[in-house]
């Protein structure tokens, strides 16, 4: 029986176990996390922030999940130690596990702004609480108070998001971002100022252009400009950093993370990686979907469903999960109206919170950022997912007024289309559970989290559960 070791009870982690067991219920799998929970949602962490999700309802998997498919799982617990000459890893309780397969799933710690007092003795300073797992949540709660001063420094897809929570429980928030706009990996200037002006109607303030200097624990920032921000907690999501300590003490080759080919494997091919720690030119760094096409990618090869898979990349489309705030962007968001091989168009309307770009070659979407405009936003994604021609009526695509004629009905979707994708639901997902017995929203919600993140996808869903109620013998 072969042995395969997952290092990381993560996103990536998780679904790796889950592929593996779906492919082959024999292949030993051990799943070593050093958290001490079980596998959750981090997409969904930001609806804990506001509130409006229990950190249970973000669960991936647990322990009794892991008995009823025999996957060995170690949670609370840290490997020490790699020695790839004699396959085994070192845990901190001084055992070793033995492994053919080992892959690394330790995604990413957070980075912390060099500012003065941010840290004390290699940690978070008192007030101070990183916005990264489960624990930092219930910290961030305990200490948000309705009408007390916060500050989150970093203006990107998890900053904006925890500003957004802590706004809606009451908090006065100011964002710290050290460049012009918000979310300049996914959004161009202009759609950042939008997005900055539809959220400060929402209570939130914004120091762009701007960096902390010093923390003063009780008391606030300074910035570097000399401004002093009043603020009894700090949140700090100005980016994360792959975890490859465990990765350089083995001699695995590692450069921004440990680098892998297209078959996911490091330096030493018994040695594998996926998610936020692993480095492969297709992948962006902080999204899940990468992570969980290489998790798919890597079952084929470790179980042999599939030697010859491989991973290619992953292309991304990011939402924005904030109440009251629909943002979506996808490909290459940053190519300006007078690039000569790209048709440019953009449209804006920033005191009703909507701005629309999109980016075509070839007659198909290569990129686009949809602000305020949830039926252009599904409609635009389709078509990049798919590859198929935009719709000649440019405008009425970016109202949301155009429908690609190949896809007018969800029995067009291929099953592998994703509905949903703060939990990446398929089509055929949605399909097996409905033939399962969830014959309405609230049981398909329950059955395959569809609809349970950012929302954004129940339209959607509806539509599949009508057609299906429709078109396909009732479930039994």
């Amino acid at each position: 029986m072969r042995r395969v070791v997952v290092v990381g009870y993560g996103m990536a982690g998780a679904r790796l176990a889950d592929e593996l067991r779906r492919r082959d219920p024999d292949v030993s799998v051990t799943v070593v996390g050093a958290e001490p929970h079980a596998a959750y949602n981090r997409v969904l962490l930001s609806t804990v922030v506001a509130g409006t999700m229990t950190p249970e309802s973000t669960r991936l998997h647990d322990e009794r999940w892991a008995a009823e498919h025999g996957v060995d799982l170690r949670v609370g617990c840290e490997v020490l130690e790699i020695d790839r000459s004699a396959r085994t890893v070192e845990l901190d309780s001084g055992e070793l596990v033995p492994y053919d397969a080992l892959v690394l799933a330790t995604g990413s710690t957070p980075w912390v702004p060099p500012a003065e007092g941010l840290v004390e003795d290699g940690v978070l300073a008192p007030g101070v609480v990183a916005f990264r797992t489960l624990d930092d949540c219930a910290e961030i709660e305990a200490k948000a108070h309705r009408g007390a001063p916060v500050v989150v420094l970093g203006g990107g897809l998890l900053g904006i998001e925890a500003a957004r929570g802590l706004a809606g429980r009451g908090c006065l928030v100011t964002v710290v971002h050290p460049v012009g706009h918000l979310m300049e990996r996914q959004l161009d200037p202009d759609a950042g100022h939008v997005l900055a002006r539809t959220l400060g109607g929402l209570g939130i303030e914004f120091r762009l252009n701007s960096t902390a200097a010093k923390y003063l624990p009780g008391d606030g920032l300074v910035l570097d400009d000399g401004t002093h921000l009043p603020a009894e907690l700090v949140v700090v999501s100005a980016g994360v950093r792959a975890e490859t300590s465990l990765a350089r003490k083995a001699g695995l080759t590692v450069d921004r993370g440990i680098v892998v080919d297209d078959a996911l494997r490091t330096s030493d091919p018994r040695v594998h990686a996926i998610g936020d720690c692993a480095q492969h030119p297709g992948t962006v760094s902080g999204l899940v979907q990468p992570a969980w096409d290489q998790a798919a990618v890597l079952a084929d090869r470790l179980t042999g469903a599939n030697p010859a898979a491989r991973y290619r990349g992953t292309s991304v489309v990011t939402r924005l999960k904030a109440r009251d705030v629909d943002l979506a962007a996808l490909g290459d968001v940053h190519t300006g109206v007078d690039c000569p091989d790209s048709e440019v168009l953009c449209f804006q309307e920033p005191s009703r919170g909507r701005y629309a770009k999109l980016v075509l070659r070839d007659d198909r979407v290569a990129g686009a950022i949809v602000l305020g405009a949830p039926d252009a936003a599904a409609t635009i994604t389709q078509l990049y997912d798919r590859g198929i021609p935009a719709p000649t009526d440019r405008l009425a695509l970016l109202l949301g007024r155009a429908l690609p004629a190949e896809a007018a009905s969800p029995a067009d979707l291929p099953s592998s289309a994703v509905i949903c994708r703060c939990n990446t639901v398929s089509k055929g997902q949605i399909v097996s559970a409905w033939r399962a017995g969830a014959e309405s929203l609230p049981q398909l919600a329950e059955a395959t989290r569809a609809t349970t993140g950012c929302g954004g996808c129940k339209d959607a869903v509806c539509g599949l559960l009508d057609w299906l109620g429709a078109s396909q013998p009732a479930p039994a």
